[in-house]
């Protein structure tokens, strides 16, 4: 008889980011490990490859000249860059001031990546969480969706608890993202917050709205909700603005409390 267990979680830090992955398919324990190591040690290879701190990694070696591998995953990464840029109207671009530099897509591109071999591994039910970036799939428990607290990122209010079993949260609210137009620290809004199937296409919408600010957000974002993507707005004065079909993957706190 073999021996199964309600799933495993672990948490490390990837470049400074908290990262953990939580696996509720009840596995055999040697299978869950392995799964755990590989999931940890593709992220360490993203960062290693796409880090632009890095000079070494291929990012690094890109930017100052130098040779770089040309391996799958790095001209799918900037061919994928190059056609949200496009889908954006420039207001998600990899490239400013002549660096490149994909971080507001690798991250949510490198958990949907995770969580799709996940799957195919046979750990059906899990969430994947990177530094407020979240990959959904399956269930918390039987027949129970994951539950998602989404939090300002600045007052650490709750605005929402998201419910799901297959889908990809990014929340942008970093003071680094700039108009890619002027170079200018965008400072309008107080966080995005973008739904969707593929997180990696979530998080980039998540930094194109940050950067448009708060009037052309509120366009952008209305004519996302024509396709899968919802999205939260929160202004610096704390006014909330959610697409209609935001509200269908939960409520407000309060609202839920009563």
């Amino acid at each position: 008889m073999v021996t199964t267990f309600p799933g495993s979680a672990r948490v490390e830090m990837v470049n400074g980011i908290r990262v953990s992955v939580d696996i509720r398919t009840a596995l055999p324990r040697r299978e869950l490990t392995p799964l755990l190591d590989n999931a940890f040690a593709w992220l360490h290879w993203v960062d290693e490859t796409f880090n632009p701190l890095n000079e070494d990694s291929q990012i690094g070696r890109l930017n100052h000249g130098r040779t770089i591998e040309q391996i799958p995953e790095l001209i799918e990464v900037l061919h994928r860059c190059d056609e949200l840029r496009e889908a954006t109207g420039g207001w998600f671009d990899p490239r400013i001031n002549g660096v490149v530099d994909p971080s507001g897509y690798i991250k949510g591109w490198a958990l949907e990546r995770l969580s799709r071999g996940l799957v195919m591994a046979g750990a059906g039910d899990h969430r994947v969480n990177a530094g407020g970036d979240i990959r959904l799939r399956g269930s918390a428990a039987p027949g129970k969706p994951w539950s998602v607290e989404i939090r300002d990122p600045h007052t650490g209010l709750v605005r929402r608890v998201v419910h799901g079993h297959d889908l990809g949260i990014a929340t942008s609210g970093a003071a680094r993202i700039v108009d890619p137009h002027t170079g200018r620290r965008q400072r309008g809004l107080s966080s995005v917050t973008v739904l969707g199937p593929d997180l990696g296409v979530a998080d980039a919408y998540a930094t194109a709205l940050f950067a448009m600010g708060p009037v052309a957000a509120r366009h952008f974002a209305a004519d996302l909700a024509e396709g899968p993507y919802q999205t939260m707005i929160v202004e610096r004065d704390g006014r909330e603005v959610s697409t209609p079909g935001f509200a269908e993957y939960g409520e407000p706190p309060a609202r839920l409390a009563g």
